[in-house]
Formats: C-alpha cells, structure tokens, sequence
C-alpha cells in the first residue's frame, strides 16, 4: 500500500518581525488571522515553500529556479521544462524543486506574424546559415547544432500552444502562531539625513510558530527526493522577509513525524503550548489514545513533553529526522543485507 509522510513543526521562541503585510503609514506590519477566536500572526506556505528551495540551492543541489542575490531575482536553468514536457519525449534532466515544489506554464499558441515566434525562427535561420559554414567535427558546430535543436523545438511548441504542469508532491500548511499577537511594536530610525519618513515601526511578536506538511514519495519522479525533503524542513533558518534587520530561527525546536499509509493527517496544528512555555501534544495524544492513529506511526523529536500513550521521544530533531529516513528507505528499498 501508498505509504504518505505528514510532519508537524513548531519552531523556536524568539521575536518575530517576518512575512510582512501591508505598512500602515511607517509601521511595518505582521501578517494576521483570527485563530480560535484570538488574532495570531502568521507565515505564509509560500514564504515556506520559497525557504526550502533556497535551502537546496545553499546545499548545492541542482534546482531550476536559482536565487540570484546581487540582482534579486530568480533564474532560470530550464525555463520550458523541458525534462517534463511530452512534445519533447518526456526527457530525463528534472530538477528537485520542480519535482517536489510542482510548476506551471501556460503558453497560448503562437501564430505567423506573432514576435516570439518570428523572432525564434529568424534565430533559427541564422543559425543553420551558420552551420553551413562550419567544418565537420568541429566544437562550434557541436553547440550550433544543439542550439538549432533546441530552438526548432521551442517553434513546435509556440506553434501549438500547451498548458505544462505539475502538482507539487509537498504540500505545506500556513504557519501559526502558538500564542496570540498582543500588539507589540518598536521604533526604530534611520540614520544618515533625517526627514518625515526617518522614524518607522515595526510589529513584533514573541512567540513559536507551528506549521505541517504532506508528501507523498510516489508522485515524485525520484522517490529519493523525499529525503533531501527532510532536510530541508529540518534544516530551514530564515523564513519570510525583514530577516536583514530582525534573525528568526525558523528551524525546528520540537517534530512531529507520521510515516502511515492512512490518507489523512490527524497531526495537523496539534502543538499546544501552557503557561510556562512547554510545549506539548495532548490533541495527538487523544487519537493515539483512542486509536485514530497508531502510535508506532509516530516519530517524535525535540524539546516536547508526551505523557504516557504509548509516544516515545526519539532525542533531538536531527535524530529523528534520521530515524525517519532509516524507516522510509527500508519500505521504499527493502532492509539492507
């Protein structure tokens, strides 16, 4: 049967000045829901998402979608998606984010006359004019004609026109505060030549965020992707904007992992945290108990306190992640001999 990874984090107490919403006047503002009745503030999957394929690239896995700091923005090693793409044979070069994260592109169909296409086939043609003057064997001829390739194969699918997607395997949840935003600020000032705009607030909340994801290793294209999942999510720092003037360790204090083949959670927001600061699992707890989930599904890792249902802590996050992947390679690989 499927086997389907969920995970709960919470991360660390700390002040939280990240994932911003809209200024109001000089007051740089968190984002917020209504939580339970309370307004907490919040950070977006996205912005956890964004966090997780910056982490590949700092790891030096090959992603397609690189973050260029000096110019801030994203480049681009593929940007047809061509490894996923069915007018091009389904070719073999994927690339982790695309295949854990998903993508789409949707292109309307090109017609004579349109710039794109007239602009490609002008390249082309200049091209081949160029190939015909080369020698055999030579190395320029060898990129010529990679490039006329490429590029007849970009004319055939602006000519038809195609919507390229994929769902992303890993699907994450907002995070949300464990403790509701009292409405901090500070007050801050720029320095250099002071004018209106020169005093400026920001919101602050001191607090930990929880958050859960799901993946499944089957929709991966690699299955072995999932572990380089793992370390990412147990790895992640910074998360969200403002992080130049305010660090926030987004990394784990406390997991949750559920390695089952039920197709539903049961862990999602299940950190609780009481008066002291200790965080605990009683919602978790109470299915375990009552056998919503089977308790050797569950790998716990971190500063949590578990009460008696059968839930053992594993040690730190790192030891539990590792613990996690030894289970997944032995259902998805078999035991080593």
């Amino acid at each position: 049967m499927t086997k389907h990874l969920y995970g709960l984090i919470v991360t660390h107490y700390g002040a939280a000045a990240n994932n911003r919403g809209e200024n109001e006047g000089n007051i740089t503002t968190l984002q917020k829901l209504l939580w339970k009745g309370e307004i907490h503030t919040t950070v977006s999957a996205e912005a956890i998402r964004w966090a997780i394929r910056y982490y590949w690239q700092k790891a030096g896995k090959p992603v397609n979608r690189k973050w260029n700091e000096d110019k801030s923005l994203h480049e681009w090693k593929d940007s047809n998606w061509t490894g996923w793409n069915s007018n091009n044979g389904n070719g073999s070069t994927t690339y982790i984010d695309d295949d854990v994260l998903g993508f789409m592109d949707a292109r309307a169909a090109g017609s004579e006359g349109s710039d794109d296409l007239d602009d490609k086939k002008a390249q082309l043609k200049s091209i081949e004019g160029e190939i015909d003057k080369q020698k055999k064997g030579s190395d320029n001829l060898k990129t010529l004609r990679e490039q006329a390739k490429n590029l007849r194969e970009e004319i055939k699918i602006a000519g038809k026109g195609y919507a390229l997607k994929r769902r992303g395997a890993l699907e994450v949840t907002r995070a949300i505060s464990l403790t509701p935003f009292s409405g901090d600020i500070t007050f801050n000032a720029k320095s250099g030549e002071k004018s209106r705009t020169s005093l400026y607030g920001t919101e602050v909340h001191a607090t930990r965020y929880q958050y859960a994801f799901a993946m499944t290793p089957e929709s991966l294209k690699d299955k072995g992707r999932i572990y380089d999942t793992i370390d990412a999510i147990v790895g992640l720092a910074e998360v969200g904007g403002n992080q130049s003037r305010f660090l926030y360790d987004f990394s784990p204090e406390a997991v949750i992992f559920r390695w089952t083949d039920d197709f539903a959670p049961r862990i999602l927001y299940g950190f609780s945290q009481d008066a002291q600061g200790g965080i605990s699992i009683p919602l978790i707890e109470e299915k375990v108990t009552s056998k919503d989930i089977a308790a050797d599904e569950l790998i716990v890792g971190g500063n949590v306190k578990v009460a008696d249902a059968g839930i053992k802590v594993e040690g730190g996050i790192k030891e539990a992640a590792k613990s996690l992947k030894e289970r997944i390679r032995i259902d998805l690989e078999g035991p080593r001999h």
